[in-house]
Formats: C-alpha cells, sequence, structure tokens
C-alpha cells in the first residue's frame, strides 16, 4: 500500500475492506478509497480492458448517460464560457462532441487515444472528466494538473460513481473492474472544495461539478 494518500497526501491511511481480488486503504482526511497499488494492471493490460468498451458516437443510450453531465455543466457556463477540455475522452468523444454541438470549443485528451500535448497547454473556461477518475493511480497528479488548466471561474465537471460507507462498499459491483482504483466520496469532493478555493455542487449521485472562486 501507499505510505500516504495519493490524492491529499495525508499519511493517515487504513484498511477499509478486502476481497478476494485485492485489499482497499481509506485515507482519513480526504476519505479516498484507493485499491492496493500492488495490484494494479500494467498500462498494456489497462488499455486492453478500455478496448473493450463499445461506446459509439451514434449511441443514443450512451449520449443520454452522458447528458446527466453536459446538462447541469452547460447550465452552470456563462455565454462567455466558451472553451473547454474533455480529459479522458476514452477512444469516442462524445462528450466533447455533444458539447460542441452546444456551441463551445473543445478539445480532447486521453492518455491512450488522444495523447496531444497542446492541449494541455493552454487554459480553460471548463474541463470535463467522465468515468475516468477512478482510474487514477495518482490522482493529486491530474487534479495539480486541473488547476493549472482552468481559468478564474472556471467549472470542472467529473463524472464518477461515489461511495457512500463501508458496508455498501463492500458489495459495489463498480470496485470489481481491475481499472478501477481511486473511488472518492462527496466528504472527499467537499474537502477539496475546501482547500482550493471552489463551490461544488452534486446534480446527480455521479456528477459533481466545482467552480473556481474568485480570489
Amino acid at each position: 500500500m501507499n505510505s500516504v494518500c495519493s490524492l491529499c497526501q495525508h499519511s493517515q491511511i487504513q484498511i477499509f475492506c478486502s476481497d478476494k481480488r485485492r485489499a482497499y486503504f481509506q485515507c482519513q482526511q480526504c476519505f479516498l478509497v484507493f485499491a492496493d497499488r500492488t495490484s494494479l494492471l500494467t498500462a498494456e493490460q489497462e488499455k486492453a480492458q478500455y478496448d473493450l468498451h463499445q461506446n459509439q458516437l451514434d449511441d443514443p443510450g450512451y449520449r443520454k448517460f452522458l447528458s446527466r453531465l453536459s446538462v447541469p455543466l452547460l447550465s452552470s457556463l456563462t455565454p462567455e464560457q466558451n472553451t473547454g477540455l474533455d480529459f479522458g475522452c476514452g477512444p469516442g468523444p462524445l462528450l466533447a462532441q455533444m458539447l460542441s454541438e452546444a456551441g463551445k470549443q473543445m478539445q480532447v485528451w486521453d492518455p491512450f487515444y488522444a495523447a496531444e500535448p497542446q492541449a494541455l497547454q493552454q487554459k480553460y473556461h471548463f474541463v470535463s472528466c467522465t468515468e475516468a477518475i477512478e482510474h487514477f493511480i495518482n490522482p493529486a497528479k491530474e487534479w495539480s494538473l486541473w488547476l493549472d488548466l482552468l481559468l478564474p471561474e472556471a467549472v470542472l465537471a467529473l463524472m464518477t460513481k461515489r461511495y457512500t460507507d463501508q458496508s455498501s462498499f463492500s458489495n459495489w459491483h463498480y470496485k470489481n473492474d481491475p481499472t478501477h482504483i481511486s473511488f472518492f466520496h462527496q466528504d472527499t469532493f467537499e474537502f477539496l472544495a475546501k482547500r482550493d478555493n471552489f463551490t461544488v455542487n452534486f446534480p446527480a449521485d455521479d456528477v459533481v461539478l466545482f467552480k473556481k472562486r474568485n480570489t
């Protein structure tokens, strides 16, 4: 296991639960739960899992799923906030397409499918990340990057399923995906918002919107 939390770097870590696949640990400061890092897939194994996903750009079900994030995100933006980055877009960047259809100027980035460095060399009015943050080995790294990418009063929109308590986590199918290694509680996101000067709201069980405060 890590000696410190992979999100907030706190040193007080406790075992949370374990199953036949791996153990899970919880940070006692930000409440991130993370899988035993000795159980991680290789990058090649991880990409092979993603290549199995059948998320097509013309799939109305997938579009409906992503609208859980796109609708509240778009409603939170002013007309002038028109530049966005879809971070972790995967092989089928439908969310970026949907946001482009709504008049936003979109860039995409993904470590396996769209690793274009120039996308990370500008600032944005909003950054979206759908069903990707749970795959992050070191979410502190991505969080720090997002802080650098966001303009003043920008919005960070995340989609990931949140755990609620230890009992439900133990029986949670979401943790059984071998590529899912970092798990977030509502308190985790509230901790980050308070620490880094965001407002935060939760428009759906698996959606969280951060907005940078004016400093």
